[in-house]
């Protein structure tokens, strides 16, 4: 198994930045990693994800320019640089693991096998 932990989130006003980190533990990260949000009263969407192998990634459009999900070697984590935050990206972020390849890259939840907790990003000002 694969226990996932996000941290990095908090309150940033628009137009700011912030990182968030997903680490693993149990096991090494393989397959892919994937960033999902969910606001309140919302459906759980999708955010990007990256190939742990390739670094190959994937964003979803309300993000594309914004977001980049990247891997960071020194800390073994699956970070999400957040720039230019607009307070529709207020939501719980969770990052998501699967270690089975498939052709392309997942986005659908139902596409990731393990979920971490969650962190909270509120943009406000």
């Amino acid at each position: 198994q694969v226990q996932l932990v996000e941290s990095g989130g908090g309150l940033v006003q628009p137009g700011g930045s912030l990182r968030l980190s997903c680490a693993a533990s149990g096991r090494t990260f393989s397959g892919y990693v994937g960033w999902f949000r969910q606001a309140p009263g919302l459906e759980r969407e999708f955010v990007a994800t990256i190939r742990w192998t390739t670094r190959s990634t994937y964003y979803g459009d309300s993000v594309k320019g914004r977001f980049t999900i990247f891997k960071d070697n020194a800390k073994n984590t699956v970070d999400l640089q957040m720039n230019s935050l607009k307070p529709e990206d207020t939501a719980v972020y969770y990052c998501a693991h699967r270690s089975r390849l498939i052709a392309g890259l997942p986005a659908g939840e139902r596409d990731y096998d393990y979920w971490g907790q969650g962190t909270e990003v509120t943009v406000s000002s």
